[in-house]
């Protein structure tokens, strides 16, 4: 977490960092203000989506309010400097949600979380998507509001761009060279994604997002 941050802090000098901590136990929170991040955290375990809905709605209640948030994941490390273009294709008005896909893929099983997620996509708002779980993503502060709050748990990403699209906001993805923690074919790995599959269904039978 220190390491992202900084990270970032290099890569858009002047920029507030929020971080959304989930009642973690492995001192998040403690090295993310060690490295002058902003930390919201709740004394018990909410779920992805929700933690991070919580650190989006005081992103947005500070003043000034943003024009732009860039989201990411906390184990990017250093790698997370190169979230830079996202950024940059909002700020050019390439698109409104800008998406990273991993140009390398480490770890992972056998895709059906995966391919379940860009199905589920297609059908609820027509977007093809390579990278449709992919927490790194770069959008006006209008499509964000316009997102929350996130859906539960690991669906987040799956309801965000479904929300996105049908709003009118353009997606763009774009492949990027970053490094994350993966899960591999373990015992671990299989539950991790077994939980992102069943959020994903859970998202995609939402009622607020089955119009």
């Amino acid at each position: 977490m220190g390491e992202t941050v900084a990270a970032l802090r290099g890569a858009f000098p002047g920029a507030a960092i929020w971080v959304a901590d989930d009642a973690s136990t492995d001192g998040t929170a403690e090295l993310a203000l060690a490295a002058g991040a902003q930390v919201v955290s709740r004394g018990r375990p909410h779920g992805k989506g929700a933690n991070v809905t919580a650190a989006a709605e005081a992103v947005l209640s500070a003043a000034p309010a943003p024009a732009l948030v860039l989201l990411c994941d906390g184990d990017l490390g250093t790698s997370a400097a190169r979230l830079a273009p996202l950024v940059a294709a909002v700020e050019r008005g390439e698109c409104d949600l800008a998406v990273a896909a991993f140009s390398r893929r480490v770890g992972g099983g056998f895709g059906l979380a995966l391919g379940f997620a860009r199905w589920a996509i297609r059908r609820r708002c027509g977007a093809e998507t390579a990278a449709p779980i992919s927490g790194q993503r770069a959008l006006r502060v209008e499509a964000l509001r316009a997102t929350l709050p996130f859906a539960a748990g690991f669906g987040m990403e799956i309801g965000m761009t479904v929300d996105a699209v049908r709003a009118g906001y353009r997606l763009g993805e774009y492949e990027l060279e970053l490094e994350h923690r993966a899960t591999g074919r373990t015992a671990a790995g299989f539950r991790h994604r077994g939980a992102q599959l069943w959020d994903f269904v859970r998202v995609y039978a939402s009622p607020g997002r089955n119009r």
